[in-house]
């Protein structure tokens, strides 16, 4: 299969176009400024000139007003739109009828319980992504660098496609994606050197692996369906 593979909270035109010539297929950039990845509005509009149509822009919020939400794309023009804080399947679907865009909403995962949402987000959303519940005392939401038991993922019924995100790197991204079967991954925090920095060796080999465990997969089901 082909895997979609999504670099966020990129912050600097190094890494832009190291993510970007590894053959990134999403790039995310984020607004929200509890982040150590919050982007500057100045800084957002060169970065999403210089993707150039190479990936899809993705814009990043947490709870975001429609002010908000306006400024950003008339900004950075995105291709999509992740809304990764508490927004109720009614909130989706007004983003989406206001704006225009397709919206990819995130759920946080930490027991099969978490997945029931999906019924009530799958016809709000074009795409969800899947990502490890919080800590109680984290004052930001998503994984943090964390993962969740990919095996609650196991064929999985949803009626979109999904990414799979929290605590990826290049050294497990394999392992995750023969677990949970995912269409798509998504990783930050595995690609970076210290919080809000990148690193283009990172992003090169999380990218690499990625596309090989994808490679290994049409090659399983190939084998699999035999003559």
């Amino acid at each position: 299969m082909s895997i979609v593979v999504k670099i966020c909270g990129l912050r600097s035109p190094e890494m832009l176009d190291a993510a970007l010539a590894a053959g990134a297929d999403m790039v995310g950039f984020v607004f929200f400024v509890p982040s150590p990845r919050n982007l500057a509005f100045a800084d957002a509009r060169a970065l999403g000139e210089r993707v150039r149509g190479r990936a899809l822009k993705v814009a990043l919020t947490v709870d975001a007003g429609d002010a908000q939400l306006a400024e950003i794309i008339a900004t950075i023009k995105p291709d999509l739109l992740q809304l990764h804080g508490s927004e109720t399947p009614e909130r989706v679907r007004a983003v989406r009828r206001r704006f225009g865009l397709p919206v990819m909403k995130a759920l946080p995962v930490a027991e099969r319980a978490d997945l029931e949402r999906i019924r009530l987000y799958e016809n709000a959303a074009d795409r969800l992504i899947f990502d490890a519940l919080p800590p109680r005392e984290a004052s930001r939401p998503g994984g943090l660098g964390r993962s969740f038991d990919w095996r609650l993922l196991c064929a999985l019924d949803c009626a979109v496609p999904f990414m799979l995100s929290g605590g990826l790197n290049a050294g497990n991204v394999a392992e995750a994606l023969r677990i949970t079967g995912a269409p798509g991954v998504d990783v930050s925090s595995g690609v970076e050197r210290a919080p809000g920095e990148k690193d283009a060796a990172r992003i090169r080999d999380f990218i690499a692996a990625a596309r090989f465990a994808g490679q290994g997969s049409v090659a399983a089901a190939t084998a699999a369906a035999g003559p």
